[in-house]
């Protein structure tokens, strides 16, 4: 988990080129990066896609990879095969390593392009979500602030506390 210092915040309406490609803003695109251009992209909910540190997100999946296969071994997920292959196919197509280039530009890849339901010249919303950067529909984002808006006071008193 970063430090708070390296929490990432904002909210920044963008358009998709002709080429699926946006513009991060440098104040979120920074701390993610560090020193390397590459990050992971993640299918995060139906249109919605994240944007991770590489290191930040290989730990995070590291832990639940080896924590399924210690329960494998153990014998613990017997006669659930088909529940792993399913977390198979998913880990298998949820992500992708990708690169942003100079000012921060990212091209959405094919397979996320459908995923996010946006069209070249389609406004999306990118918002700074503490640890990573999100990409979203700007209708799904609207019904998410609707949803959740109401729970903010008592999620930051939470996790404040």
């Amino acid at each position: 988990m970063p430090d708070a210092g390296d929490f990432i915040f904002g909210e920044a309406a963008r358009s998709l080129d002709e080429r699926y490609r946006l513009s991060i803003p440098a104040e979120m695109a920074e701390p993610l990066l560090g020193e390397s251009p590459d990050c992971i992209l993640a299918k995060e909910r139906l249109g919605c896609l994240s944007l991770w540190s590489v290191a930040l997100w290989q730990a995070k999946l590291d832990v639940g990879i080896e924590l399924v296969q210690s329960k494998m071994r153990a014998g613990r997920l017997e006669g659930r095969i088909e529940e792993v292959q399913r977390l198979g196919r998913l880990l298998s197509t949820r992500h992708r390593q990708v690169q942003l280039a100079g000012r921060g530009r990212l091209v959405i890849p094919e397979g996320f392009r459908e995923f996010l339901g946006v069209e070249p010249g389609g406004e999306v919303v990118v918002i700074g979500a503490a640890v990573c950067i999100e990409i979203w529909n700007s209708s799904h984002w609207l019904t998410h602030l609707e949803d959740h808006m109401p729970e903010f006071r008592q999620l930051f008193d939470t996790l404040a506390g």
